[in-house]
């Protein structure tokens, strides 16, 4: 099991450990609703350390990064960011990540913690240009500083001119006095904020100033269960749940990031037919109308009882106080209104598909 630097301020702070891909991660620290209410109204701070980060240079840098993922990194300039999923030859997602463009020929990639070593062997592999990579998942802290007061609190502890970061763009910095901090416009939960990377050394004093100059603004430390709900009243989609590796962009909703027509691809043939000849299944969002809570792997069915999809996420959303999640349902049931009915503990309990986010 490995652990962030700040496994120890953690357990100080009351958290519940769980383990998450592999590290020991605070789950909850006041309590899941607290928490997701301090993000969507104040602010909440968490720690994503065990996240993956690559460095990708060189003058075939882009020509690497179009061939294996299946947004457009062409337009990019520099200071800005894409959402991007990682792709097989099947079409299908080996993960779900952001490109950073720091400059011509130099990006910056952020994995998930579950994928780190699996992403780093495929992008390895795929490397047939000789493009210089390198993995700083080890040595980089990253902190999600998220909410409508993030702003304010980040504000007190450096002089970069916030205000004028657009969504999805970054800029380096001093903040708290030190050097060159990646500052992004980004986040996971549909709230607002930054992601802070620094080295290893200086997540400890990030950390604790945050959560002191925060204070006014009613920041919390908020753990993993709230990062969940919080991005599931957003529809944001989760590997491992909604996305996998037998499972194209088309089917999980992200045609949006997948840009057909910028040359040859990984599974860009599938992804072609796919969009011509359309789908068997797709993502949709539901809600209960019975009183439930829906669960990943519970089974859906349609008002003859006959199996059409399983759920890949749900919960009780904290503020709309009713059952919500994300399933992979036949084609022709992924229509808005559609009803659709959830079996849990052998109860089926009417929902329908809406349109996501929830909140």
């Amino acid at each position: 099991m490995k652990r962030t630097v700040l496994y120890q301020n953690h357990v100080d702070l009351g958290a519940k450990i769980v383990d998450f891909a592999g590290f020991e991660m605070p789950v909850q620290y006041s309590g899941i609703n607290n928490e997701h209410f301090a993000v969507r109204e104040k602010a909440g701070l968490f720690d994503v350390s065990h996240m993956g980060e690559f460095s990708v240079k060189g003058e075939n840098a882009l020509k690497l990064i179009q061939k294996i993922t299946s947004n457009d990194a062409s337009k990019l300039t520099d200071g800005g960011i894409q959402y991007s999923t990682l792709l097989n030859e099947k079409g299908g997602i080996v993960d779900d990540l952001l490109v950073y463009r720091i400059k011509e020929d130099e990006y910056f990639l952020v994995v998930n913690a579950s994928n780190i070593e699996k992403d780093w062997n495929w992008i390895s592999k795929n490397n047939t240009e000789g493009v210089e990579i390198h993995n700083l998942s080890e040595n980089l802290g990253l902190l999600a500083l998220q909410g409508p007061k993030a702003v304010e609190v980040l504000k007190k502890i450096t002089d970069v001119d916030l205000d004028s970061l657009k969504y999805y763009n970054f800029t380096f910095g001093t903040v708290d006095g030190i050097q060159n901090v990646l500052i992004s416009n980004t986040g996971y939960t549909g709230s607002g904020g930054f992601e802070l990377y620094v080295p290893n050394q200086y997540v400890v004093q990030l950390w604790t100033t945050l959560l002191s100059h925060g204070e006014d603004e009613g920041i919390l430390p908020a753990g993993l269960a709230a990062r969940d709900t919080l991005r599931l009243e957003k529809g944001f989609s989760l590997y491992g749940n909604e996305l996998n590796e037998d499972t194209t962009p088309i089917e999980a909703g992200l045609g949006w990031i997948t840009k057909l027509d910028k040359g040859d691809f990984l599974g860009k043939e599938i992804l072609l037919e796919q969009k011509a000849n359309g789908v068997t299944k797709k993502l949709v969002g539901f809600e209960l109308i019975d009183r439930g809570v829906p669960r990943h792997g519970y089974k859906v069915f349609n008002d003859n009882r006959e199996e059409i999809g399983e759920v890949t996420s749900g919960t009780m959303s904290p503020i709309k106080k009713t059952g919500i999640g994300m399933a992979y349902v036949k084609s022709e049931y992924a229509e808005t209104g559609t009803e659709i009915y959830i079996d849990i503990r052998d109860k089926k309990l009417k929902s329908k598909v809406v349109k996501m986010p929830f909140v």
